[in-house]
């Protein structure tokens, strides 16, 4: 998505560098499963004219963030610059540590996947995973993203988020993803009004027909970030109202745990732990 010309304000702004976003905009064109890219592939992802690219990949090759595809000429690599400015990020998430001997505890004992997730503008964003089930078709891996609306972290994190935030988030969807918009937001609305009587949110198949989920927020921000913790299973292993008995329990038995870990009461609204 070319998030430059999406971000009307911004690029109006005299302080906003549109070539900076541009080059964000190439690296962000990459998907996975999809290692190298031409710059063809890369102009019709971002809407940035071809030539432009051309300059852009040139610069990025030249600073690391992108390599030259070796078996195939003319196609781009991301560089492994990209991990090194990663690192610093991942690696001051405290919660990232604390919480990596629970998931990979929680997966274990569900026979499946638990991750601790974010959202990042209109997705949601794995930060650590763990997985105990290989029959599971949907690998959740660190950076990989989830859609907001048919995804049970989506939905988690609406509901735990403050009501500003949800609704800034639901107009940023309707209007940059439509189509997603169109097709989940019953389903995201329905859960919604269901969360403050079940305490999680799940998805039955609505975004993988293979996979259910199931997620829990925190009941409040750390460092000014809203953690979703979230577990996806294959739906051979049971029915989704057997496991909606069985797992969200487990779930939120690790949150509240792990809050109380980091020193976070529920009136403690404004803690600041990393």
């Amino acid at each position: 998505m070319n998030r430059w010309k999406a971000l009307t304000p911004e690029a109006a702004d005299p302080q906003f560098a549109s070539t900076a976003a541009q080059g964000i905009d190439v690296l962000g064109a990459f998907r996975p499963g999809e290692p190298s890219l031409r710059n063809r592939d890369i102009a019709e992802r971002t809407g940035i004219p071809r030539p432009t690219v051309a300059r852009l990949a040139a610069t990025l090759i030249r600073l690391g963030y992108l390599r030259r595809d070796p078996a195939q000429k003319g196609r781009y690599l991301l560089g492994f610059g990209l991990l090194t400015l990663a690192h610093p990020l991942l690696a001051s998430m405290q919660i990232r540590q604390m919480a990596r001997p629970l998931l990979t505890q929680l997966a274990r004992e569900i026979n499946g996947a638990a991750s601790l997730v974010i959202r990042d503008g209109i997705d949601m964003l794995y930060v650590e995973t763990a997985r105990a089930n290989e029959s599971l078709r949907a690998h959740p891996d660190i950076g990989s993203t989830l859609p907001m609306l048919a995804t049970a972290a989506g939905r988690a994190w609406l509901s735990g988020a403050s009501a500003r935030e949800r609704e800034d988030v639901l107009n940023s969807l309707r209007v940059k993803a439509p189509e997603q918009y169109a097709g989940s937001i019953k389903g995201a609305q329905r859960a919604l009004r269901d969360f403050g009587r079940l305490g999680y949110c799940g998805s039955d198949r609505e975004w993988r027909a293979h996979s259910y989920g199931f997620a829990v927020p925190m009941r409040q921000p750390v460092n000014s970030q809203l953690f979703v913790f979230n577990c996806g299973l294959p739906a051979e292993a049971g029915s989704f109202q057997d496991l909606a008995r069985a797992v969200p329990p487990r779930l939120a038995a690790l949150v509240r745990g792990l809050e109380e870990m980091l020193g976070l009461g529920r009136d403690n609204r404004h803690a600041s732990h990393g």
